[in-house]
């Protein structure tokens, strides 16, 4: 297999593990405090009913069952692979310490988990979870991913976000100050945002202290309040080549050793209202690795390296 020429999730955990990783997505029944009512009731614009856990499991199966059934899917193509458990849906740090505990312990407990994977809000960290989320770090392999979306507070106001830039520098910082990995999620094609506030956020992103990132295609999903939005005053969504180029841009600032978890995102098809062109994933990223390779490119080009006496 070819190698990228970028850092992908992949690549890391095979190097990491010296073999096959995937994670398994799971709902463990979590909500959010822009869905409960704490901060509002129909969450971000652009989250769907499944708090942006589309394909995770059934949160009417017990996490057990959720975990297996994804196994027993994979296991044709992947027959000794580990695992790891992703909390995906909603915010799964938004719980009661006890609660979570026992969440992540049953996870842990499955057969070739080799880790934990926990998507949340800088703004639901609490001190006794972020000790549990230390001790946790110490004895399994943990990534704990940060909703970014946009560093720009104008952005974050207009999508509902319900905390600003300094909270999640703030919630970053905790989680580093205890070794913990961090990965940031953030949105392309976001409205009213020009294409240098994107690269602006993705120069943000590249100077903190972050060890992945997760780049996401805005989509415009049946049922959000993004679609209303939509219908009633339609917003120019972003073609492939705009996605793409952008998507270049932004690896050529961000560091080489920085992960990749993702470089675009697919929403259910049947719930897909645009852009219609992201529905190919797959063409997604092979635009992306055939632009790398036109412009004779590749993650950190435009990285400026720190001379240290060694390198004189």
């Amino acid at each position: 297999m070819q190698k990228k020429r970028y850092y992908s999730f992949n690549e890391h955990l095979r190097n990491r593990f010296r073999e096959k990783v995937f994670k398994v997505s799971l709902d463990a029944g979590f909500t959010c405090p822009n869905r409960d009512g704490t901060l509002g009731r129909s969450g971000c614009v652009y989250c769907s009913e499944r708090g942006s856990g589309d394909f995770a499991g059934d949160q009417k199966l017990s996490l057990h069952d959720q975990f297996n059934e994804v196994v027993e899917r994979m296991k044709n193509k992947w027959p000794n692979a580990k695992y790891i458990a992703y909390f995906q849906a909603y915010t799964n740090t938004y719980a009661p310490l006890e609660r979570l505990r026992k969440v992540y312990e049953e996870a842990l407990a499955e057969e070739n988990v080799i880790g934990l994977s926990i998507s949340t809000r800088p703004d639901c960290l609490p001190e006794d979870v972020l000790d549990y989320l230390e001790e946790l770090n110490r004895r399994t392999y943990l990534w704990v991913e940060l909703g970014l979306q946009s560093s720009h507070d104008r952005t974050m106001d207009w999508i509902r976000r319900g905390h600003d830039y300094s909270q999640f520098l703030k919630g970053l910082e905790q989680l580093r100050s205890r070794g913990i990995q961090v990965c940031a999620h953030i949105i392309l094609g976001l409205p009213g945002e020009t294409r240098a506030e994107m690269l602006k956020t993705a120069q943000a992103v590249a100077s903190l202290s972050l060890q992945g990132i997760k780049i996401h295609l805005l989509h415009v999903l049946k049922g959000t309040p993004l679609a209303t939005i939509y219908q009633d005053e339609p917003f120019k969504l972003m073609t492939k080549e705009e996605y793409v180029s952008l998507v270049v841009d932004i690896l050529e600032i961000l560091p080489p050793e920085m992960v990749i978890h993702r470089l675009t995102g697919d929403g259910p098809p049947e719930d897909l209202i645009g852009p219609l062109w992201s529905r190919k994933k797959w063409e997604v990223l092979n635009a992306v690795d055939a632009e790398l390779e036109r412009r004779d490119s590749w993650q950190g080009k435009k990285v400026k390296k720190i001379t240290t006496p060694k390198d004189r």
